[in-house]
């Protein structure tokens, strides 16, 4: 008997996962929520979920896993709102980019009788570049080849775990293991910063002295490091992320300062050579990266792990495992 899954937000993270699970009739019922039903709608037609719910409490009555792939800042209230429907048993995962605070929210908001798994998927080197967002962004394949980082907190159980990675095998993508701490520190580097030094860049610049003439010369390099405001899906979201991952990002973003203010000190001192060795620095690290991005074998290297896709059995059972531990007060 194939068990519930809710998906509450549908654009191109819980769309994908979505997609990447409809062969898996057997196990899994999708269904959708949308806080705008048109695209909730759109994204059945495009065969993300099975079924859609307009209703966010009904949406999750009796399934057995709940997805959250929505802004961080709107979590909170759908914990409130969602927490006196979840079944017992139910598993409750989310997307958003930072953990600690999630997993906060999820001890205070949940029920006893559920759990918490954070999720921070990794995309396809393939869909790096994309220019989209949104639904329009998701693709079965967009997490196959990659990485997913699994994020255990006091709410978790190693059945819980267990089944996270489960889920992360069926949408093609290798699981790896972190605690929020480290998450956190990893994502305020490589997802929080290089947006805040676009946002930076276009308002050092934008609608500053010279502008009007500066815009009609701007070329490829202005245009990628502003690319993430492109497709832009709302403020609020980010910024109460990098907020409640203030320490982090305060580090990081000083980090980026003394580098900068290294690179200020060569053309003032009019250190042609040391500003050219830092460039080539620069240029050698992002192409090893690219490449390494590119290959997207590093977890599997590091894991030495092939392990196979879990059976509907398992992932039945370890469901059916949770439920009964949480009627025996584990």
């Amino acid at each position: 008997m194939a068990i519930k899954m809710t998906i509450i937000g549908l654009g191109q993270i819980g769309a994908s996962i979505g997609m990447a699970l409809a062969d898996r009739k057997d196990l899994l019922v999708r269904v959708g929520h949308d806080s705008e039903p048109t695209v909730a709608r759109r994204a059945q037609k495009l065969g993300a979920v099975d079924q859609i719910e307009i209703n966010l409490p009904r949406s999750v009555e009796n399934a057995s896993i709940v997805l959250l792939c929505i802004p961080i800042d709107q979590i909170p209230e759908t914990l409130q709102v969602i927490a006196p429907d979840l079944k017992e048993g139910c598993v409750v995962l989310d997307t958003a980019p930072v953990k600690a605070i999630v997993a906060r929210w999820a001890d205070e908001l949940l029920p006893e009788r559920c759990y918490y798994i954070g999720l921070t998927p990794v995309v396809n080197p393939a869909y790096l570049m994309q220019e989209a967002s949104g639904l329009d962004a998701a693709h079965p394949d967009l997490f196959r080849d990659g990485m997913m980082a699994i994020v255990s907190s006091s709410r978790s159980s190693s059945e819980a775990i267990k089944l996270a990675a489960d889920l992360t095998r069926l949408i093609g993508a290798t699981p790896m293991f972190f605690d929020s701490t480290e998450i956190d520190s990893l994502m305020a580097a490589i997802h929080q910063l290089p947006l805040l030094l676009a946002a930076a860049l276009l308002n050092a610049t934008v609608d500053q002295p010279g502008w009007v003439e500066a815009r009609k010369v701007t070329g490829s390099p202005y245009a990628r490091v502003t690319a993430p405001f492109q497709y832009w899906t709302g403020s609020s979201g980010v910024a109460s992320s990098m907020v409640h991952n203030r320490q982090n990002v305060l580090r990081v973003l000083d980090n980026l300062n003394y580098y900068l203010q290294a690179l200020r000190a060569e053309i003032e001192d009019g250190d042609q050579e040391g500003l050219a060795a830092a460039l080539e620095r620069a240029s050698h690290a992002r192409q090893t990266w690219w490449r390494q991005r590119q290959e997207a074998n590093w977890a599997l290297q590091e894991l030495e792990t092939t392990q196979e896709l879990p059976t509907s059995s398992q992932v039945l059972g370890r469901l059916i495992g949770l439920g009964r531990r949480r009627r025996s007060g584990a």
